[in-house]
């Protein structure tokens, strides 16, 4: 049996995680002197709370070395292998604690997806899928480091108030945005964030037109699946990007899931992206 691991980061829903017999491991969450567990004792409209009521940004910090070790030397002894797959390397050192601890067993492999939220989870189901298959597990984690560059991972970001408050753009930038109604695209290349797109007007109408530029008249894209992945969102907005997702895209599957406390805490509520695979 090959059994597979993950940091929340990978925004996965209960529902899927519990289907996919998957193993989470929780970032931590600190607001102020306390820390959290992601997605345990957290959620993000908590984050969104403490933000707009108390004025307190909440910051992540990483599993560290003797939790993964933890829960490696739990599920090692009873497995063939344990595949754990990590929050991009770039983004944060969970990957570098997840690779000293799997020093400690002989099967214990580690994967660094080079991205975030759903992006990872991508990886996460297709782990599953050939574990189910009994593929080995050399074979499993050669699939997951040649598809992870192909993973398209984006946000449209509503509001830079969280970036701004994180230090990651500056409040003339964020006031900007406000004003003209500038709404960025934010995306992983190479394993890193960076700024795509800039659309401006009302978030419905930015987040039709930025569906369109990822998806319309591609024929690089896996049709397996899509996921649509929201920190809050108005559900009728949803549902419309759910209808482009499916007019455009040809997707076998489309899955809704909700950012967890990482994505919400960085980039704060009203964001969305459409995240999927080229072939």
């Amino acid at each position: 049996m090959i059994k597979i691991t993950a940091d929340s980061t990978c925004d996965l829903t209960p529902d899927i995680v519990e289907a996919l017999g998957v193993r989470i491991i929780p970032l931590h969450i600190v607001v102020g002197e306390r820390t959290y567990e992601d997605g345990v004792n957290i959620t993000p409209d908590d984050i969104f709370r403490y933000m707009d009521e108390e004025g307190i940004l909440c910051k992540t910090a990483a599993v560290n070395v003797y939790e993964y070790a933890s829960v490696f030397g739990e599920l090692a002894p009873g497995c063939d292998a344990v595949i754990h797959i990590s929050l991009g390397s770039e983004f944060s050192s969970s990957y570098q604690n997840a690779k000293i601890a799997a020093e400690e067993f002989d099967n214990v492999h580690v994967i660094d997806s080079r991205n975030l939220s759903t992006g990872s989870g991508h990886l996460v189901y297709d782990a599953v899928l050939m574990a189910r298959e009994g593929r080995p597990v050399e074979d499993i984690c050669r699939h997951l480091e040649r598809v992870r560059d192909k993973v398209e991972t984006s946000f449209v970001i509503d509001k830079l108030d969280y970036l701004h408050k994180g230090g990651r753009c500056s409040g003339i930038e964020a006031l900007g945005a406000r004003l003209l109604q500038i709404k960025p695209c934010i995306e992983v290349v190479d394993g890193r964030m960076d700024v795509g797109k800039k659309y401006r007007g009302h978030l419905g109408r930015c987040l039709d037109q930025y569906v369109r530029d990822r998806l319309k008249d591609r024929t690089d894209i896996d049709p397996s699946r899509v996921f649509i992945t929201y920190s809050t969102c108005p559900e009728e907005i949803v549902e419309q990007v759910k209808a482009s997702v499916r007019e455009l895209g040809g997707f076998r599957e489309i899955i809704v899931t909700r950012a967890g406390c990482t994505v919400s805490s960085h980039c704060g509520p009203n964001t969305l992206g459409i995240l999927f695979k080229r072939i």
